[in-house]
């Protein structure tokens, strides 16, 4: 696996890798109805474009493909972490969030886990600051607000 900097062309198959992990990946923690709201399949490419090259974007390739994406901006706000299906447990989101990780040079990090990647994050040492429950289209889907210490020893 490698990991380099995100290029827009890039930005149709990280909305197709988000689709297909959320629907999938999240399968069990989510009812149809949320997956349905939350990965609509109707990104607006533009848009994530322009978030992705604001942001600090990581893209993880294996034989040629796209295998995992993450973002993370200036103020440590870790946006998005996707590992496409057929490589989960390979290590990719770790290896994609230690880069995300030290870009922002020791501020701490906010990101909002679902229910499926809380025990991820919580594994490295990010702890929950508040249960929510957001709101998609009149559907409540729940993740958490997790926070990471700046502070590197």
């Amino acid at each position: 696996m490698q990991l380099r900097e995100y290029m827009t062309s890039d930005c149709e198959q990280l909305a197709e890798l988000f689709y297909q992990t959320v629907h999938s990946v999240n399968a069990k923690d989510y009812t149809e109805e949320q997956l349905n709201v939350w990965a609509t399949g109707k990104v607006n490419i533009q848009e994530w474009n322009n978030s992705f090259l604001k942001h600090k974007t990581i893209v993880a390739m294996e034989n040629d493909e796209i295998v995992g994406f993450g973002d993370i901006d200036e103020s440590g706000y870790l946006d998005r972490l996707y590992v496409h299906k057929d490589y989960q447990r390979k290590g990719i989101a770790s290896a994609i969030c230690n880069e995300l990780e030290c870009s922002v040079n020791g501020k701490p990090i906010i990101t909002h886990a679902s229910i499926t990647a809380k025990p991820f994050f919580q594994h490295r040492g990010y702890r929950v600051v508040l249960e929510q429950e957001v709101v998609r289209q009149g559907i409540l889907l729940k993740n958490y607000v997790m926070e990471k210490s700046g502070l590197i020893f």
